[in-house]
């Protein structure tokens, strides 16, 4: 099992991101992808979350309007667009997957991306 997230980097405030979560190892249609995030000395949160066939979503009020979840079972891959990118959004942005309903909670997912850092210049 091994989700992939990648697409972070270097952005300027109210720039825009897309990353990636790229899954392999299991059967990515059936399961439930969320988005969470850590900064530095903060409790790792949850973003936004997907159910496996899309039907159902959830952000967190902080980034609604800016950040958007998706997924596209034929690639086996999620999204997260960010657009209007503010400093505080600056974290380790992590994908995990859970075998479940589409859920806000770290302990709720299985499996888990290595992470990837998205820094917001002001």
């Amino acid at each position: 099992v091994q989700l992939q997230a990648s697409g972070g980097g270097l952005v300027q405030a109210w720039g825009s991101r897309r990353l990636s979560c790229a899954a392999s190892g299991f059967s990515f249609d059936d399961y439930a992808i969320g988005w969470f995030r850590q900064a530095p000395g903060k409790e790792r949160e949850g973003v936004s979350c997907i159910s496996s066939h899309d039907s159902n979503t959830w952000t967190v009020d902080s980034v609604k309007g800016r950040l958007t979840i998706s997924r596209d079972n034929g690639k086996n891959t999620a999204y997260l667009q960010m657009r209007s990118l503010k400093p505080e959004d600056s974290a380790v942005y992590y994908c995990a997957a859970q075998k479940g309903l589409a859920t806000k909670g770290v302990d709720d997912y299985d499996y888990w991306g290595q992470g990837t850092l998205v820094t917001v210049s002001s």
